[in-house]
Order: structure tokens, then C-alpha cells, then sequence
């Protein structure tokens, strides 16, 4: 009679332990997509910003770890039923804000090396909001594992004349850009890192 309760006991630990391993693994996919998006503004690693900088699919993939979490974790249907609930409500106010704000993920358009300097290029991302052409201007430094990416400008063409018409080289230090509206901006980079003196933004 002794037995049937500890399998119970160890069915229940097992379950527990699994339910916290899925919250462990959703709170380390939060911190890496936050520091995937801190990368992308401030210079950081190519590699952290192409696997990590995903806020949508990587948010959707932490809401089902949690879902899973919730019912393998709690054995009580109405507990059970109440954080479902509220799990859903919370995505449901969430989910037409994280459309319209990461509507379409951004696809890389240009890879153009610097004149004279292969360990840097001139880096173009595409993407959208909503109906809204977006591009995304910047200069990766160096290679493999440790190459670092520096945003420069971001361009909205929501209004015509701030959409990118052209990003070019100026030198192996310096871009010049150039939207629909011939508005032009020059950026320096710093001779030794690649960072730009500036950042640039148009609409």
C-alpha cells in the first residue's frame, strides 16, 4: 500500500521538475532576445543579432514553453484553467502590438565589402511595417565569431521622400546616403572599429 504513493510522490517531482526546466529555458530565450535587441542598437555581435534579434517568433516559442509549463506543472483544473486564461488574454492584448511594431522580419538586401578593407561592409536590411517599407542601414567590423555590427541609419517610407534611394561607399571610412527626397547624409566611421560617428534617421 506504501508503494502506490511514492510513485505518485516521484510521478509528481519528475512533472514538477519538468515544468521548471520549460520556465527555466523560457526566461533564458527572454534574456538572449533582449540581448539580441541590445546588440542590434549598440554594436553588438553579428552572430547574437542574426540568431537572437527575432522578438516575434522567439516571443511566440516563450508563450508556448509557458502554456506547456502550466499544464504539465499544475495538477488543479481550475488553477490550471485560470493562468491558461490569463496566459491567452495577456498574448491576445500583446500579439496586435508585437505585429505592428515587428510586422515582417527584415531580410538582408545588400552585403557590399568597403573599398580597400574586406573586413568591413556596408550591410542593407528590408522590411515592413504594416504597409510601411522600412530599411535598416549598417557597416559590419571584422569576421566570423567576433564580427561586430554598427547600426547607422534607419530609413521609414511612410512618406516617400524619406524611403532610402541609395548607401554607398565614400572612402573605406565613410557612407553616403541618399533618400527619394534628396536629402543626403555622410557618416564617418572610426578608421579602427568601424563605429559611426552618428547615427542617421529619416521619417
Amino acid at each position: 500500500m506504501a508503494v502506490l504513493p511514492a510513485r505518485r510522490r516521484r510521478s509528481r517531482g519528475g512533472r514538477r521538475s519538468v515544468a521548471l526546466g520549460l520556465l527555466v529555458l523560457a526566461a533564458l530565450l527572454v534574456a538572449l532576445t533582449y540581448a539580441g535587441m541590445r546588440a542590434a542598437r549598440y554594436g553588438g555581435l553579428v552572430v547574437v543579432i542574426e540568431v537572437f534579434d527575432h522578438p516575434l517568433p522567439l516571443g511566440a516559442l516563450v508563450g508556448l514553453l509557458l502554456a506547456l509549463a502550466i499544464l504539465i506543472g499544475i495538477r488543479s483544473v481550475p488553477t490550471r484553467a485560470l493562468l491558461m486564461t490569463l496566459l491567452l488574454g495577456g498574448a491576445l492584448l500583446i500579439s496586435p502590438i508585437a505585429l505592428l511594431l515587428f510586422d515582417d522580419m527584415p531580410e538582408k538586401t545588400a552585403d557590399r565589402p568597403a573599398p580597400g578593407r574586406p573586413d568591413r561592409s556596408l550591410v542593407i536590411h528590408e522590411g515592413a511595417a504594416m504597409i510601411d517599407p522600412l530599411w535598416w542601414v549598417s557597416v559590419d567590423e571584422g569576421s566570423g565569431l567576433t564580427a561586430r555590427r554598427w547600426p547607422v541609419g534607419f530609413f521609414n517610407g511612410d512618406a516617400t521622400d524619406n524611403a532610402l534611394a541609395s548607401a554607398q561607399w565614400d572612402g573605406p571610412d565613410r557612407l553616403r546616403l541618399a533618400t527619394w527626397g534628396g536629402e543626403v547624409f555622410v557618416v564617418a566611421l572610426d578608421p579602427g572599429t568601424g563605429r559611426p560617428e552618428r547615427q542617421v534617421r529619416a521619417g
